[in-house]
Formats: C-alpha cells, sequence, structure tokens
C-alpha cells in the first residue's frame, strides 16, 4: 500500500511538471511558438525527414504538423526540398537561419534554468537529468502515457490527464 501512495505522489508531481512545461513553453518567443520550436529541435536531432516522420515524431497529426512546418518555413528555418526517392514527397531540412533560431531558443532556457535552479549544486542538476532519463527509459522509446494505459488499465486512472502525451522536450536537447 506504500507502494500505491508513492506512486500516487509520482503522479501529482509529474503533473506539476507538465505544468512547469507549458508555463516554460509559452515563454517561448512569440515568433517560435512550441510547435515550430519542436519541429526545430527534432529536425536538428534527427536530421531531415518527411513530414511523416515530423507527424509520429511529435505526436500531432499531419494539418498541425504542416501549420508547424509552414511557420518555421515562412521564417526561414526549414526547407522543403524534393525527396530524390519519391519526387512527391517533400523533405524537411532545418535551415542555418534555423539553427541559428534553435541557438537562440536553447540559450534562452538555459539562462533560465541558470536563474531557477542558482541554489542548485551542478551535481544535484545532473542527478535530476539522470533520474529523469531513467524514468523515461522506463516507458521506452515511445514514453506517452496513453501506450502504457492501455497495457495496464488501472494504471490510466492514477495518471493525470496533463501528463500525456506530451511533445518531444522543448527547446532543450536532452535525449
Amino acid at each position: 500500500m506504500a507502494a500505491q501512495a508513492l506512486y500516487a505522489e509520482l503522479a501529482r508531481q509529474l503533473n506539476a511538471i507538465g505544468i512547469l512545461r507549458r508555463g516554460l513553453l509559452r515563454a517561448l518567443p512569440v515568433d517560435c511558438p512550441s510547435g515550430p520550436a519542436a519541429t526545430l529541435s527534432l529536425l536538428h536531432r534527427h536530421g531531415e525527414m518527411r513530414m511523416g516522420r515530423l507527424c509520429e515524431l511529435l505526436a500531432i497529426d499531419m494539418s498541425v504538423t504542416s501549420r508547424h512546418v509552414a511557420h518555421a518555413a515562412e521564417r526561414g528555418w526549414v526547407e522543403r526540398v524534393p525527396d530524390p526517392a519519391d519526387r512527391r514527397s517533400r523533405i524537411l531540412r532545418l535551415t542555418p537561419a534555423g539553427a541559428v533560431k534553435l541557438t537562440e531558443l536553447h540559450d534562452r532556457t538555459a539562462e533560465m534554468f541558470s536563474h531557477r535552479l542558482d541554489g542548485w549544486s551542478d551535481g544535484e542538476v545532473e542527478q535530476l537529468i539522470a533520474m529523469l532519463t531513467r524514468l523515461r527509459d522506463s516507458f521506452g522509446a515511445d514514453c506517452r502515457v496513453p501506450l502504457l494505459a492501455h497495457s495496464v488499465p488501472a494504471v490510466s486512472a492514477a495518471v493525470p490527464a496533463s501528463v500525456s502525451p506530451a511533445p518531444p522536450e522543448l527547446p532543450h536537447d536532452h535525449a
């Protein structure tokens, strides 16, 4: 029974982290909201890709992904080039301007964490990163909670809705 109370508290803490994360995303610059920022981050991390793959990584539908890509492309951060394997398809690629914007987002996030975690030692930050990585790894490569809920029905009621599904981390890159 003690484990149930611990897991319930973990669910509450993850809900609070979800709220914190949404606040971080709202703090992104007006010209680069969370969707386009996620697009830049994923293209940087995974390299060029088709729109379908980006949809999978963002865990959102094609129409929303298309809007994110259009926003980034209009600003010159992403380019759409013909796929040599299938000229009807396009490959998405991060541009040098997109890499600069992503660096700005990373710097902004690092500065915010530096300010907010001023009293934390480097070791404590490293420990938090290690524990969060381990938590994500416990859920597998696709750490969206609904997949777990399908395999363990009793868990779905205990997991706050705000925890799932979460888009890839933004704007930092600890994968």
